[in-house]
């Protein structure tokens, strides 16, 4: 491509709203524009790098035996009230109306329609394992849409949708999966991790997220340096830091505490290591928490002063599927006595189940409060000062330097953006949408189902977050818009440069490498910063004092050290440098 017959529109500074740096160099080097909020162009250069991608996830997707198929991006309601998430999915969910005034959603996702696809289409167990992807336009209306296109509203993703006979078949396909999904990522050029994760809205029973590694990202990722193990912050198991309850030595005691409301300046106050205290977190539970409706069950959560709690862990308790919040203050003092900040389980007002996390449960001689204001207890102990709790339970996020679940060492922490993620559904849809097929003996049976999501234009912003210096993008080769950018000093005033700089350009083409020459005329400096903020991986100046001596300069963007080549073999060069093609 020359540069003259394409679209160049970088800019020297970003808008003032943008956030991050992906987002910042996308509007900088011409990739995006933004139309509004969370919805965006994408300018050609920003496309090819999309296009890119995508041929990846293809060729890997093919190569694992799924078929592509497209389905649209408007889905009637009537399908996704079959499942029941027309009322579930919350705000997100785009409702729209036709002519005819019936109801249709802007899909966020489309496990309703391929199961419908697949209870049409597939009749016999004959027909399976069978596995549909697609690439497709996706809309959620996200209240804060943000981070350009890492958190946009409208984004383009690859979903595929597994259908077995029995959940073996399931696993396997979902293996299958993930094997496609590490193939996939690893061409991309990009440090990941598969981290076990909660399956969330989607539903079923297994998980994994792939993320990229990125200082930048949202997500917090525990991982053992020393194993295998490694999970979502959400997920991570979280086991007891004390192997067993010791004797009780201190009687029990109450302690003025003025003012003292947080573990710890507790601790402080005491003299005490805020290990040795205890956190009360108190919440409202079941349905009745969710609509208000009846009075819901107050339950006392206690963990470690110095950890937190684990929201994705406390909605699995028991008793907590309906739903569950934060009890109000009206709500604590009625049930304890006294307003937050000297919460604890001794002797509340009224009689409340006790969750203790883990370590908490094994701990002797600890601070609790004494549900009256600024006061606590020194010398607490289960069984002597208080009822043992009704359960005990993995409460709390991990933190770095807990041992690792598979007993492999200890856990470190580090963040990453989500780019991927797979699951295995079982027949959460199939049952509800009535999706069988006839096994051997004739009988009906409902799909073992898997999902399988790539955020597509997401992995364009997670790819930059992760490759990036202070001169702009600094692209995997396999994802780059071009993959060798010619940079001809006086391209307009040099005949001698014209002809080798074109030469060169057209035996690069014949090579098949995407190849970009800037013929645009401008100076040195200014194709430079271009192709440096653009990301270009290969950069080679081509002007008459080099030439006289033979030589071209050839600069990587990965580490811009200049190398002198030679004019004749640069062909050979650049080919040997992006893999001998």
């Amino acid at each position: 491509m020359r540069a003259s017959a394409y679209l160049i529109s970088t800019q020297k500074e970003a808008p003032g709203d943008a956030e991050i740096v992906s987002q910042k160099l996308m509007l900088r080097a011409g990739m995006v524009r933004k139309l509004a909020a969370g919805i965006y162009n994408y300018l050609p250069l920003g496309l090819r790098t999309i296009r890119k991608i995508e041929a990846i996830i293809r060729d890997e997707m093919d190569r694992a035996g799924a078929l592509e198929l497209l389905m649209p991006v408007v889905q009637p309601a009537e399908l996704w009230m079959e499942s029941g998430r027309w009322d579930k999915y919350g705000p997100e969910l785009l409702r729209i109306h036709d002519r005819h005034q019936r109801d249709f959603v802007l899909q966020p996702t489309s496990e309703e329609v391929v199961t419908d696809i697949a209870r049409q289409e597939i009749r016999s167990y004959r027909q399976l394992p069978a596995n549909f992807y697609h690439i497709q336009t996706k809309f959620r209306d996200e209240r804060r849409p943000r981070f350009g296109v890492m958190r946009g509203r409208e984004f383009t993703m690859k979903d595929a949708y597994s259908f077995d006979r029995d959940v073996e078949g399931a696993h396997r396909s979902y293996e299958t999966m993930f094997a496609a999904y590490v193939r996939i990522f690893t061409r991309l050029g990009l440090r990941f991790r598969a981290v076990a994760a909660d399956t969330g809205a989607i539903g079923g029973s297994r998980s994994h997220e792939f993320q990229v590694i990125a200082d930048s990202g949202e997500d917090v990722i525990a991982f053992s340096p020393e194993g295998e193990y490694a999970a979502n912050i959400e997920l991570a198991e979280a086991l007891p830091l004390l192997a067993a309850r010791a004797p009780a030595q201190r009687p029990l005691q109450k302690t003025a505490t003025p003012g003292k409301t947080k573990c710890a300046d507790v601790a402080q106050f005491l003299g005490l290591p805020v290990e040795q205290t205890v956190k009360a977190v108190v919440v409202a539970a079941g349905a009745a928490a969710a609509d208000g409706a009846a009075a819901p069950e107050i339950v006392l959560l206690l963990l470690r002063g110095d950890h937190e709690l684990n929201e994705v862990k406390t909605g699995k308790l028991p008793g907590f599927g309906d739903g569950w919040r934060m009890a109000s203050d009206a709500e604590i003092v009625d049930t304890f006595g006294c307003p937050p900040g000297s919460l604890g389980p001794i002797a509340p007002r009224k009689a409340v189940r006790v969750i203790a996390d883990r370590t908490v449960a094994n701990m002797s001689d600890f601070v609790c409060g004494a549900n009256e204001e600024g006061v606590h207890y020194t010398g607490a102990n289960w069984s002597r000062d208080m009822a043992e709790p009704a359960l005990v339970a993995d409460l709390r996020n991990v933190v770095a330097g807990d041992p690792a679940p598979d007993g492999k060492g200890r856990l470190a922490i580090q963040r990453g953006i989500e780019v991927g993620h797979v699951f295995y559904l079982g027949t959460k849809y199939s049952e509800k949408l009535n999706a069988t097929f006839l096994d051997e003996t004739g009988k009906a049976r409902f799909f073992e189902m898997g999902c399988y999501g790539i955020g597509v234009t997401r992995l364009v912003g997670a790819a930059i977050e992760q490759n990036h210096d202070a001169r702009g993008i600094v692209w995997p080769e396999s994802i780059a818009p071009f993959a060798v950018v010619l940079c001809p000093v006086n391209y307009q005033q040099s005949e001698g440069v014209r002809a080798r700089a074109d030469a060169l350009y057209e035996a690069l083409r014949a090579a098949g490498v995407d190849v970009l020459l800037d013929d645009r005329g401008e100076r040195p400096g200014a194709m430079f910063a271009d192709a440096e903020l653009i990301g270009i991986p290969h950069r080679v100046t081509i002007g008459e004092r080099g030439l006289k001596a033979g030589k071209m300069e050839y600069v990587p963007r990965a580490t811009l050290e200049s190398v002198e080549i030679d004019a004749d073999g640069a062909t050979q060069f650049l080919l040997e440098r992006l893999g001998g093609r």
